[in-house]
């Protein structure tokens, strides 16, 4: 859909402008159809809440927020509903408490699939309810009854880190999907450079193709979510669903920025996060370990980590990383992307990074300190055959 933006007008505006009174960020004025300067603030305000990129602009990504957040926690009876399962705010609400009393529902992704159907199972099992993992008046009442049931540290973040530690510290036999950004009629970020022109697609596919052959030399199973070419661009849900369905272990996606200002410059590095502190605790490690390592390894400015609600992040089942790797838009940076020696440091950084991440946290390695060109895959002589694993020199 084209974004709506300032200065539009039409059924969708009202429709947006309703949304936001309904979350008292607009005040309420009637059906005014105009996307004015005061809507243009309640969308950004809303946008930040929520994780989302902020533009002030309503396309696909902001729309489906703003049509999840019609829904308040005890509004509707939830279930899992096949094919097309629940969405709304009122669902991310009940992921997020049963996240908090110690319930696995995986990520607070607001959809009510089949993982937030079990823990509301397991929750009305537990309270004496009929365990049909359908959230109605009775959960509801019992829900607000209690309090927190796991303390002593985040209960995601003891779950995820406890997975991280009997998967074992070798890389090899791990999936890896990696996300070059935009690609087909998208070429993101597009620069003049006197008789060259560099594109944003075409920067981060040959910074991925490098990726996938360190990663391979490492025992890493590597998928790219589109080649240097193609025909159509994927959407942010699509290339999740891709990263779902292989199982993978680790999703990358690498962009470079953008800026009407020459300069700004620095890398980025996202994960999944929401405004009240829910997170990907893997993925948030993840992105502090890609971050500090890029850092360390390029110089390039550090623009720390952010917790965001995209759908690329919020929809993938594993430890989900977006990495900003430079400004295109700044001379600076885009001197040291366009050189390949600059590129491969930035793929050593994220090998090392990901190495890291499967260590245990009291065996870790100062940043900086793993030789990448030393991790490879061998296979040593084991009882019952030959075992693989990844060694360093």
């Amino acid at each position: 859909m084209r974004p709506i933006r300032p200065g539009d007008r039409g059924p969708a505006v009202v429709e947006i402008r309703t949304v936001l009174t309904g979350l008292d960020l607009l005040p309420a004025d009637g059906q005014r159809d105009e996307f004015d300067a005061e809507t243009e603030r309640a969308v950004r305000a809303f946008q930040q809440s929520r994780g989302l990129s902020v533009d002030g602009r309503v396309g696909a990504e902001t729309w489906r927020a703003l049509d999840a957040a019609r829904w308040r926690l005890g509004a509707r009876t939830l279930y899992h509903a096949v094919p097309e399962p629940l969405i709304g705010e009122d669902v991310r609400s009940l992921q997020e408490r049963l996240l908090e009393m110690g319930y696995d529902v995986g990520r607070a992704d607001a959809t009510y699939g089949i993982r937030t159907a079990r823990a509301v199972a397991q929750f009305q099992r537990e309270m004496g309810l009929k365990p049909d993992g359908t959230c109605g008046p009775h959960t509801m009442n019992a829900l607000r009854r209690l309090g927190r049931k796991v303390v002593g540290g985040r209960p995601q973040w003891l779950r995820e880190s406890d997975a991280i530690r009997q998967a074992g510290p070798t890389l090899v036999g791990r999936t890896v999907v990696i996300d070059p950004g935009h690609g087909g009629t998208d070429p993101g970020e597009v620069v003049p450079d006197g008789p060259l022109r560099w594109t944003e697609a075409d920067i981060v596919h040959d910074l991925a193709s490098r990726l996938e052959g360190r990663l391979a030399a490492a025992g890493v199973r590597v998928q790219l979510t589109r080649g240097p070419s193609p025909e159509t661009c994927l959407p942010d849900a699509d290339r999740a669903q891709l990263a779902n369905s292989l199982g993978a272990d680790v999703f990358i996606s690498l962009h470079t920025d953008g800026h009407a200002n020459p300069a700004a410059n620095g890398v980025a590095t996202y994960h999944y996060g929401t405004d009240n502190g829910v997170t990907s605790a893997t993925g948030e490690r993840l992105a502090g370990l890609v971050q500090r390592e890029i850092v360390a390894r390029t110089g390039l400015r550090d623009c720390r980590t952010h917790a965001k609600a995209w759908d690329l992040l919020r929809l993938t089942k594993m430890p989900a990383v977006r990495v900003e790797v430079g400004y295109l838009t700044s001379p600076e940076d885009r001197g040291r992307l366009v050189d390949p020696r600059f590129r491969d440091r930035i793929v050593e950084a994220i090998v090392a990074a990901v190495q890291r991440m499967y260590f245990p946290i009291e065996r870790d390695v100062p940043t900086g300190s793993i030789d990448v060109s030393a991790l490879r895959a061998v296979v040593v002589a084991g009882q019952g055959g030959g075992l693989s694993r990844t060694v360093a020199d």
